[in-house]
């Protein structure tokens, strides 16, 4: 009687997919970014509305960030209404990887503005921006890896949209320094919270199962 072929040996778990192009997992968008890209389900192309809001919120900030009318509030707003609807697209256009650095640009440009225009210490300016880039770098760090972040974290984190609309406010009503210490805590411990339990749960190389089994048929 002919012995049934062994069968290969499991390897790793093939990883879902992700919900969008990589490129699109790196723009950090919050909950009002993510509902404007659901109503027009990707068919906007991300790349000239965000160009066209990171443009807006440079005018915005040079005529009104330093002036009695602080038009740079409403910078955030013009963001989102341009950019936000690009967010469900899966930017796999030619130059939509610029996207994501737009982004941050403006989004740093325009928290340091609202911060220095309202005598906020620049060290507590610096810790909001340190701690959003924390989190983007450990982004890239985990696509790298063929990982992604969880869904729930851009809501938790607020994404770009909701930190500027934020800051905005503390602007708007004349308390930009407690909101940002405020928003620099809470981002501060949940991104280092949720990056420190993740890249402690990944496996060492040399540990996995698939690592295991082949150390034992070596030892055979």
């Amino acid at each position: 009687m002919n012995a049934s072929p062994a069968s290969p040996a499991p390897g790793p778990l093939p990883r879902a997919a992700p919900p969008r192009g990589t490129v699109a997992t790196h723009r950090d968008d919050g909950v009002p970014s993510r509902g404007m890209g659901a109503l027009v389900s990707g068919q906007i192309p991300p790349l000239p509305p965000a160009l066209v809001g990171m443009f807006v919120t440079g005018v915005l900030l040079s005529i009104g960030v330093a002036g009695s009318d602080d038009l740079a509030v409403f910078a955030p707003v013009v963001v989102l209404l341009l950019a936000g609807p690009g967010s469900s697209h899966r930017h796999d256009g030619r130059l939509d990887w610029l996207v994501p650095p737009i982004l941050r640009l403006t989004e740093y440009g325009f928290t340091a503005s609202v911060g220095f225009a309202h005598d906020v210490p620049p060290w507590l300016v610096f810790a909001l921006l340190g701690a959003v880039a924390f989190h983007h770098y450990d982004v890239v760090n985990r696509v790298r890896q063929d990982a992604h972040p969880p869904p729930w974290l851009a809501a938790a984190g607020l994404g770009w949209d909701g930190r500027m609309l934020l800051v905005a406010l503390g602007g708007l009503i004349g308390q930009a320094t407690p909101f940002l210490v405020l928003l620099s805590l809470y981002l501060w411990g949940l991104f280092c919270w949720e990056s420190l339990t993740y890249w402690a749960a990944v496996p060492r190389p040399g540990t996995g199962p698939a690592e295991a089994g082949r150390r034992e048929e070596n030892a055979w």
